[in-house]
């Protein structure tokens, strides 16, 4: 027993020394994910912001007026006058707007006259998702001008309905507060794989493999030697995002940090599994690489729910995505970070990544024994 910790202990010795003298490795776990949260936190938005948007009045007056100062006011649109329709149509035609407001000459009247006044708007539908976003934010302006109005009259606001709406977990309805906890799941995702897979690829490819081969050490205490210093490796920069995210971005955290520490260590070991079970193919550090990213970081980015709802998706993808470790992970993150320690999302998905976990770890040491022994 006590040769077999010597060893082991001997092990993680030069691991550890490995790490320290390799700077990749450091890079991999601490530079790569604070570019990726720098690159996707500020580039990344899934908010319609500064609109250009079109107007056309064909008879200003004070209803036009008070109309129109409403999305000069707003932070979404960035407001442009045109003269006719034919024009701002020509321009939407040329990419110069997004949308069209168009009031005709009559709405002051009808306004005055409290009959309907019709608005006219037009939205370039390229993109699906910014053209439904401008036509709420269109809306938000007509009912806060309609309010203001009533305010004036002293009457309520002709509307069938009042409507008070309340956003949960994301009062301030923004994507980031969204993106960058999956955004983290994602970093972990390529960061884990890519840790383990291309230091024992390196390994191969520097022939330090087969002399380690040839030592008394089992297959346990080499998995073990590889597993546990890219293990605190892969949470210090899984600290690092956290630290990022809360403190430079300012998403909030709701639930407990020790809840994401221990859903974090299980989605790192499930990570750690498949670099080490690439590595069992691979002995090429590009190739290695490759598979990793194709395998683990393109499946985690595209079937996640990170950016696409998985429930909009086709059944048959659907089932797939149930293979996907991040998925698990992802829910997790944006319930602890914007919802609180719900357990009926935490426990279920903790679950399977431990379930994932140990599947990929045993695959690993299975094909290790047939490599090694």
């Amino acid at each position: 027993m006590s040769g077999g910790f010597g060893r082991l202990r001997g092990l993680l010795r030069k691991e550890t020394l490995q790490i320290w003298r390799d700077p990749s490795a450091l890079a991999i776990a601490f530079v790569l994910p604070t570019v990726l949260l720098l690159m996707f936190g500020y580039g990344v938005s899934l908010d319609a912001r500064n609109v250009r948007l079109a107007l056309v009045v064909q008879h200003p007056d004070a209803a036009t007026a008070g109309f129109t100062a409403g999305f000069a006011q707003s932070p979404f649109f960035r407001p442009r006058r045109f003269a006719t329709i034919q024009d701002a149509e020509a321009a939407m035609s040329a990419d110069e707007v997004q949308g069209i407001v168009w009031l005709q000459s009559d709405f002051g009247r009808l306004v005055e006259a409290g009959g309907a006044a019709p608005i006219g708007v037009i939205v370039n539908g390229v993109d699906a998702n910014d053209a439904r976003l401008i036509e709420g934010y269109v809306q938000q302006v007509w009912s806060s001008w309609l309010g203001a109005q009533a305010a004036l009259a002293g009457t309520k606001p002709p509307m069938p309905l009042s409507v008070q709406p309340q956003v949960r977990f994301n009062p301030a309805v923004s994507s980031r507060n969204y993106l960058v906890p999956g955004l983290i799941a994602m970093i972990m995702t390529l960061t884990g794989a890519l840790l383990t897979a291309l230091v024992i690829a390196r390994e191969w490819e520097r022939g330090t493999m087969e002399a380690v081969m040839v030592t008394p050490v089992t297959v346990r205490e080499l998995l073990l030697a590889k597993l546990l210093p890219y293990f605190a490796l892969g949470m210090g920069g899984m600290a690092g995002s956290v630290a990022i995210a809360v403190f430079l971005f300012g998403v909030p955290l709701v639930g407990s940090l020790w809840v994401l520490t221990a859903t974090s260590a299980l989605f790192l070991l499930a990570a750690l599994g498949m670099g080490l079970l690439i590595s069992s193919f691979a002995r090429n550090q590009f190739v290695a690489g490759q598979i990793a990213i194709i395998t683990t970081f393109l499946p985690a980015f595209i079937l996640s729910g990170f950016v696409f709802d998985i429930n909009s998706m086709p059944q048959a993808v659907q089932f797939i995505t149930h293979i996907v470790a991040a998925r698990y992970f992802v829910a997790i993150q944006q319930s602890v970070f914007l919802a609180g320690d719900v357990w009926s999302v935490i426990l279920p998905n903790a679950a399977a990544l431990a379930l994932m976990a140990v599947v990929f770890l045993g695959l690993a040491r299975a094909i290790a024994r047939k490599r090694l022994d």
